[in-house]
C-alpha cells in the first residue's frame, strides 16, 4: 500500500499536539464511516473465574485478590440467555477463566444449547488465550479446537488475551500463558475458516510506546495476509487489585493518542472500537474525535475489568446509550456483531 505509515513515523505521531493528531484520525473516520457510530445490544457473560494461569494485570480469576471461586453450570448461563435475548440482545460474549476442573463439554457445549434455543444470536466466545489452554490441557491441536468451536456454533472469536505482543513484556505480566505467535497463529486458522474475530492491546502498563506501535504493526501483517479482522479495540490498564502495581492510570492524553495514532496506523482494520468499559463511559464519547467509531454495547453485566476498578459491573442503558452519542454529535447506528447495519438510532 502506497503512503503507507512506518513504524518510525507511527512512533513520532505521538509527539504531534493532541488536537492536530485527532484531525488527522478524525479524517480517517470521516473518510471510512462518516459520522456513524456503532454500538449493538449485547450481553457479556463470565461463566468461571478458576484459572489456571496467574496474570499479574488480572483481578477478575480467583486468587488471593479476589478469593470467590466460582463455576456456573450450564442451566445458569440459559437463564441468563434467556433474559437477555428478551431485552432484545443480538449478541452474547462468553469469555472464561482458564478453568482446568471442568471438562471440554462445559466449555464447548453450551454454546451448542444457546445456539439450539435461539439460533437468532451470534455467539462471540473463546479468546485466543482460551484455545490455547484448551489445546494444552485436553491434548488437541488448534485446528480440533476451532473445529469444535464451529460444529457448537460459536460465530466469531473475541480478540482477548492480545494483550501486549512483545514477548519480554508477555514474560512479565502474563507468563505461560498464549504467546503473541500462537494468538496470530489461532487468529490466522480462525479466519481461514471464512470467520471473523477481533484483536485487543493492552496498554498503559508496563509497556513502552514502542511496544504499542510493534503490536499494531503485527496486526497490520496478518490483516493484510487475512482481512478477519472485523475491529482493534485497545483496552486501558485498569489499576485496582492486581499485582502489577502501576501506581497511576494512564492519562486521558495518552489514551487519545493511541486510539488516534492505532486509527492511522490500522489502514486495513475497518474499525476502532473505544470500549467504554475500560476508558470510561465520557472518554470514550471523546475518542470518536480521535478516530474511533464503535462504542461496544450496552453489555448489561461485565465482571473482568469491573474487578479491577472499571465502572462497568452494571452497563448502559440503551436509550441512554443512544443519547450520549447523539448529543457528542454523532449518529448511534446499531449493528450485529459482523457490522451489518440494523437501525439508525
Amino acid at each position: 500500500m502506497k503512503n503507507r505509515i512506518n513504524f518510525e513515523d507511527a512512533l513520532k505521531l505521538y509527539e504531534k499536539d493532541i488536537f492536530e493528531l485527532g484531525t488527522l484520525a478524525d479524517a480517517k473516520r470521516q473518510e471510512l464511516h462518516g459520522k456513524k457510530t456503532y454500538f449493538n445490544i449485547n450481553r457479556h457473560i463470565n461463566p468461571t473465574n478458576i484459572c489456571a494461569d496467574v496474570c499479574k494485570f488480572c483481578a477478575y480469576s480467583a486468587n488471593r485478590k479476589n478469593p470467590n471461586p466460582y463455576t456456573m453450570s450450564h442451566e445458569e448461563i440459559l437463564e441468563i440467555v434467556k433474559e437477555v435475548d428478551s431485552h432484545g440482545a443480538k449478541e452474547i460474549h462468553i469469555v472464561s477463566a482458564h478453568n482446568p476442573n471442568v471438562p471440554i463439554e462445559w466449555y464447548l457445549g453450551i454454546f451448542k444449547k444457546i445456539k439450539d434455543a435461539y439460533p437468532h444470536l451470534h455467539i462471540k466466545a473463546l479468546t485466543a488465550a482460551e484455545v490455547d489452554f484448551l489445546s494444552r490441557h485436553h491434548g488437541l491441536t488448534y485446528d480440533e479446537v476451532l473445529d469444535l468451536m464451529v460444529e457448537n456454533g460459536v460465530d466469531s472469536m473475541p480478540g482477548g488475551g492480545a494483550e501486549i505482543f512483545d514477548e519480554k513484556v508477555r514474560d512479565f505480566i502474563c507468563k505461560g500463558k498464549v504467546t503473541s505467535d500462537q494468538w496470530f497463529e489461532i487468529h490466522r486458522k480462525w479466519h481461514e475458516r471464512g470467520k471473523k474475530s477481533n484483536v485487543t492491546m493492552l496498554f498503559g502498563h508496563i509497556e513502552s510506546r514502542e511496544n504499542r506501535i510493534d503490536h499494531m504493526m503485527r496486526i497490520r501483517d496478518l490483516q493484510d495476509k487475512t482481512g478477519g479482522f472485523n475491529c482493534f479495540i485497545p483496552l486501558v490498564y485498569q489499576t485496582e487489585n492486581n499485582y502489577l502495581k502501576i501506581d497511576k492510570p494512564v492519562t486521558a492524553n495518552e489514551i487519545l493518542k493511541t486510539m488516534a495514532i492505532s486509527r492511522l496506523v490500522l489502514d486495513n482494520v475497518p474499525n476502532l472500537k473505544a470500549y467504554w468499559v475500560t476508558s470510561t463511559v465520557n472518554l470514550a464519547l471523546v475518542a470518536q474525535e480521535f478516530g474511533a467509531n464503535d462504542l461496544d454495547g450496552t453489555i448489561e453485566k461485565e465482571s473482568i475489568n469491573s474487578a479491577a476498578g472499571a465502572k462497568s459491573a452494571n452497563g448502559v442503558q440503551l436509550e441512554d446509550f443512544t443519547a450520549l452519542i447523539r448529543n457528542s454529535g454523532f449518529i448511534p447506528v446499531e449493528r450485529d456483531s459482523l457490522y451489518n447495519e440494523i437501525k439508525v438510532w
